[in-house]
């Protein structure tokens, strides 16, 4: 049996990598193919992670696996294991056969095959959107892959194309995996009765029909277009943006007060973007650039359709479920809402089957089954 160490630090973190990272470990858990042990590093939320490492375990009817949290922040962490070369990990997992990483610190033990998940590189492709310490941190991380001639998972073939371009990685050794839909969003609607379906609804004053959008306000998310596409609209159709402030222009009061059907939601929980989710009449996404662009998937489970970009890994994902428009043109925007706004109840099923179709192409048990694929060619090219 393949015995494989796994970082769970990133599950602390509250982003998709996080999501990714538990599903991934939940799944692999219940594999009688592979013998798992969980490795993080925290200092102060150090309680918090061993208890998502036993969540996990119990959630996987594993209570006996392996697990090694380490009390160090991450900035320690990164000198002690980029500099001092310690602590290995092998040194408190003695018997694993490889180790899968995150792509923000490498483990120093170059005896070890190596496996990393890359989500994107946008902190490369945008690097104003990132503290430089943090972007330096990357790079040193990607120089290390890159060195060890580490295997890489890429969750979309543009992120793939990206790494290969941009990292100096042979394709060789980037393998593509696909992301799914986290078993958490499946969870919270299930979980949300009629009654709190209601009461969010009234605490959120969703009043009007409404474009949605959900993600981070930065530049790539190309909020600016989609904005100066919907105002034309806006007599019948409010715009939410639904996601905590980042770096564009819509922070200022331009925006701020651009229209009263403008409405900035700031971060909202789980059970409240599940209502925004399913009472929306489209899903607005024509970001510039996304490694895999999940959101899509999300709304897609909602019944929602969706508008998004034609370029990066938007495509892949939404398939031809969604409508796919030129995220630099405003016209191409509004057109695709448009298109979508005025479909007639025949055309609006023929879209949902599309869209159930398209969800369930993207699942974790293949991600499990070719994690692990992966894993044995990692251990064979090492050998």
């Amino acid at each position: 049996m393949l015995r494989v160490g796994i970082d769970i630090t990133s599950t602390i973190y509250h982003r998709g990598v996080s999501r990714y990272t538990t599903n991934l470990v939940r799944g692999l858990l219940t594999s009688p193919k592979v013998r798992v042990s969980l490795y993080g590093s925290a200092l102060r939320q150090r309680q918090q992670l061993l208890q998502i490492a036993e969540r996990l375990k119990k959630e996987a009817g594993n209570a006996k696996a392996e697990t090694s949290i380490q009390a160090y922040p991450p900035s320690m962490f990164n000198f002690l294991w980029n500099k001092m070369h310690f602590p290995k990990i092998r040194s408190v997992l003695p018997n694993i056969d490889l180790f899968h990483s995150w792509d923000w610190m490498q483990p120093p033990d170059h005896d070890l095959p190596l496996v990393s998940t890359i989500h994107d590189l946008a902190i490369l492709k945008y690097p104003e959107t990132a503290h430089p310490k943090v972007l330096q941190m990357h790079r040193q991380s990607w120089d290390i892959l890159r060195q060890r001639k580490a295997t890489i998972i890429a969750v979309s073939r543009a992120t793939k194309n990206d790494i290969i371009e941009h990292l100096d990685i042979p394709d060789e050794r980037v393998h593509v995996i696909h992301e799914a839909l986290p078993l958490e969003v499946k969870m919270v609607n299930d979980r949300l009765s009629e009654e709190q379906f209601e009461q969010i609804k009234m605490q959120l004053q969703l009043t009007r029909p409404f474009i949605l959008f959900v993600g981070n306000r930065e530049p790539r998310k190309n909020l600016k277009n989609l904005i100066e596409a919907w105002q034309p609209l806006q007599k019948n159709l409010d715009l939410i943006i639904a996601g905590e402030s980042g770096w564009d222009d819509t922070e200022n009061k331009k925006y701020q007060n651009l229209s009263d059907h403008l409405r900035f939601l700031g971060r909202v929980d789980d059970k409240q973007l599940s209502v925004l989710y399913a009472e929306a009449k489209l899903f607005a996404y024509p970001s510039l650039y996304e490694g895999f662009g999940l959101p899509i998937l999300e709304a897609f489970h909602h019944g929602t359709p969706v508008v998004t970009s034609n370029v990066s890994s938007m495509p892949e994902v939404a398939g031809n479920a969604a409508e796919l428009v030129d995220p630099l043109s405003v016209e191409s925007i509004r057109a695709g809402i448009e298109k979508i706004l005025a479909e007639n109840t025949n055309q609006e099923r023929q879209r949902l089957q599309k869209m159930i179709i398209r969800l369930q192409m993207f699942n974790w048990q293949d991600v499990i089954t070719q994690t692990i694929s992966v894993y044995q060619q990692a251990l064979a090219n090492k050998q």
